[in-house]
């Protein structure tokens, strides 16, 4: 379970909340009237603009922010060597088989497409295109809660301005009421302190942590076609693995290299004591 983007939500708020009372109330911060401004307009706003289809997948996209499936390069970039090593031995036939066993469906039809025999051009633009189709869809699911992150301040501007109106109305000088000025000011802007935090502690960091595992998504899927790819065309395996871990970030790179050269090195035999 990856509790990163639920802990920094509960981390910022708890902050926020000893801030508030090292300097006053939490009772201050606190109105039913505003919390309906801001959360009932948001969620009205965002379901204005996005068709029902995109937003029944919501509880599925709190799912993928806590869970902590990733997608491991390391272990499909030694898969796709293993298929390569295979290829050229007994011929791209002998894959039918391991691509059966295959878990991912993508790989699996990578795999599928080069033991049909379909051109190596084919076979990039048909992989190519599914990957572009899925992070397109990603970004739709993404742009739902940017747009919420929008809403949510502006909402949050419109609970104070309704707030500033109502407290202007009801003032009537002759009879004091000035002395509550300051109170009712605070009760106004108490709408934009909910519209800040709702973008920038819930919404924004949801829309970061999605679109980061769309780039590990994509990165996962363009690894495999340029290893199917590879594969299709004989390419010597050890080269191969070479081209696949140079599409990752120097730090992996370099942890993936040194941990094949440990393989490679014999161990040292013990001296016998005399």
């Amino acid at each position: 379970m990856d509790i990163t983007t639920l802990l920094g939500v509960v981390g910022g708020f708890a902050f926020i909340v000893n801030a508030i009372m090292q300097g006053g109330k939490i009772g201050s911060f606190i109105d039913v009237a505003s919390i309906m401004i801001v959360v009932g307009g948001t969620l009205c706003a965002v379901i204005a603009s996005f068709p029902f289809n995109m937003l029944k997948n919501v509880g599925k996209h709190f799912t993928k922010l806590l869970s902590n499936k990733k997608f491991q390069v390391e272990p499909v970039i030694d898969m796709l060597v293993e298929f390569a090593q295979l290829a050229r031995k007994n011929g791209l036939l002998a894959l039918e088989e391991k691509a059966n066993q295959l878990d991912d469906p993508f790989f699996k039809q990578g795999i599928m497409l080069v033991v049909d025999a379909m051109e190596a051009d084919k076979v990039r633009e048909m992989l190519e295109t599914e990957v572009d189709s899925m992070s397109q869809r990603h970004e739709e699911e993404i742009a739902i809660y940017e747009k919420a992150a929008g809403y949510a301040p502006a909402f949050g501007m419109i609970g104070t301005l309704v707030g500033l109106i109502n407290m202007l109305k009801s003032m009537d000088l002759s009879q004091g009421s000035s002395s509550t000025l300051g109170e009712s000011m605070a009760t106004a802007l108490v709408t934009t302190f909910y519209g800040c935090i709702m973008a920038n502690l819930m919404f924004m960091p949801i829309a970061k942590k999605l679109r980061i595992r769309n780039e590990e998504e994509i990165l996962y899927k363009q690894i495999i076609i340029e290893g199917v790819i590879g594969i299709q065309s004989g390419e010597n395996p050890k080269n191969l693995k070479e081209k696949l871990v140079s599409l990752l970030h120097q730090q992996k790179q370099a942890k993936i290299m040194d941990g094949e050269e440990g393989k490679g090195k014999k161990p040292k035999k013990e001296k016998k004591k005399k």
